[in-house]
């Protein structure tokens, strides 16, 4: 037997106050490594039966093999003869086991070299899986950290208890000055696995933060009284939450707004003045996205589509509350979108009422065209119809100032000149 004194227990209990891992994972390692070292120095890696066992009370401990009691003995490895078993046990029999130790001597260094390699890796294992443990219980759930430091990646390092944390740029508040020793609620987005201790990644950007923030506040949420239906969020400038009442005797809006605003304001303080619009969730489509464009006063909602993949309203609004609908650069009308599930379309009255007259004249127009190109399809006249009545007429004209002689020609021309004469005589003596 190795005698290792007080000094382990002590170590070990230290252990346990300081990091929480059990007495008993570093015992057991102590007594794998010292099997280890044992199965080392015989080279036999695959050697069976040997243990060690450790006893607290002396403060010793020692490498054991278990060997089967035998007549005749054909591996010594394994097996012992009944009159050598006796010299250890008096009581033992045939085809009992026996433990004998085995432990070489001058074996502690090589025990505490082998124990030093084991014990450590068995420690980082057990640390590393009580911070899995404890923090996959925790995941999707709100807890209080101590902001250490910025690194080179932007990312903020929040220590958390047992282990430190990461919150990526994404998932910070905008604008918002980490400074180290500050005090902050975080929302546990994910654990992941590493080789060593596991990453614990949170956020503060989150939509599901409010969801937490407002459980902890509102006892109506945490009782199942008041439901929050949906939540949308643009992190760090405002957030839209959908409520319903189960119990018709509880307003489901009042009971989150709290008296004289304490609970509301308690939540607002924590997302750093975030505004946050607490609507009324309705089964109805049409009550529903009136309340989800609060603060704007609604004139009429239409639904164009209602179906599970495409949801589509047209909203009209007055003249004047068109800006406060859609909200700067369209935040108002964005988060309605995220709250809701629907497309929602926004125009003022004035811009309705212009696209109606526009829908009216593009009514009316195809009849006009139908008429012009009525008038464009009459036929033109064949130039082939025209060349035989031009021709007709030509011949018509020679026949009328031909004639039979050359005589007759000229007959007619001095009966032409002399009428021609005679007019202009007529003429002067006027």
């Amino acid at each position: 037997m190795i005698k290792i004194g007080t000094a382990l227990f002590e170590a070990a209990e230290q252990l346990e106050r300081e990091k929480g891992i059990s007495k008993d994972v570093l015992v057991s390692s102590l007594c794998d490594a010292l099997v280890a070292g044992y199965k080392k120095h015989i080279k036999d890696k695959d050697a069976e039966n040997v243990e060690a066992i450790l006893d607290e009370t002396a403060g010793e401990i020692g490498v054991f093999r278990t060997k089967l009691v035998v007549n005749v003995v054909e591996n010594p490895d394994l097996e012992i003869s009944l009159e050598d078993a006796k010299e250890i046990d008096e009581d033992v029999e045939l085809d009992d086991e026996v433990k004998i130790e085995v432990t070489p001597e001058n074996f502690g260094r090589i025990a505490a070299q082998s124990a030093k390699q084991v014990i450590t890796q068995r420690i980082r294992e057990a640390e590393r899986k009580m911070v899995l443990d404890e923090f996959l219980s925790k995941k999707g759930t709100l807890i209080t950290g101590i902001v250490q430091r910025r690194d080179e990646r932007n990312n903020v390092i929040v220590n958390i208890g047992k282990t430190d944390a990461v919150m990526p740029s994404r998932e910070q508040l905008p604008g918002e000055y980490y400074k180290p020793g500050n005090r902050i609620r975080v929302f546990v987005l994910n654990v992941k696995e590493t080789t060593r201790l596991p990453q614990v990644i949170v956020s503060q950007a989150h939509s599901e933060i409010v969801r937490e923030l407002f459980e902890l506040e509102v006892p109506e949420i945490e009782d199942g009284i008041v439901e929050i239906k949906s939540i949308a969020r643009e992190a760090g400038y405002r957030t839209k939450l959908a409520v319903w009442s189960n119990d018709p005797s509880v307003d489901s809006v009042g009971a989150c707004i709290g008296p004289r605003g304490s609970r509301i304001q308690t939540i607002v303080g924590e997302l750093k003045n975030e505004k946050i619009d607490i609507v009324r969730f309705s089964p109805d489509p049409v009550e529903y996205i009136v309340n989800a464009l609060s603060p704007a006063r609604i004139v009429s909602v239409d639904i164009l589509a209602d179906e599970e993949a495409r949801k589509e309203a047209f909203v009209i609004v007055p003249d004047d509350q068109l800006s406060l609908a859609i909200g700067r650069e369209g935040q108002n009308v964005r988060l309605a979108h995220r709250l809701t599930g629907w497309k929602i379309d926004i125009k003022s009255e004035s811009q309705a009422a212009q696209m109606e007259k526009q829908a009216q004249r593009e009514a009316v127009a195809p009849t006009v065209s139908a008429e012009e190109s009525a008038v464009e399809e009459i036929p033109a006249p064949d130039e082939d119809v025209n060349d035989e009545i031009h021709q007709e007429i030509e011949e018509e004209f020679k026949e009328m100032v031909q004639t039979d002689s050359p005589e007759a020609d000229d007959a007619a021309g001095e009966e032409l000149f002399e009428e021609s004469n005679e007019e202009s005589a007529d003429e002067f003596q006027e």
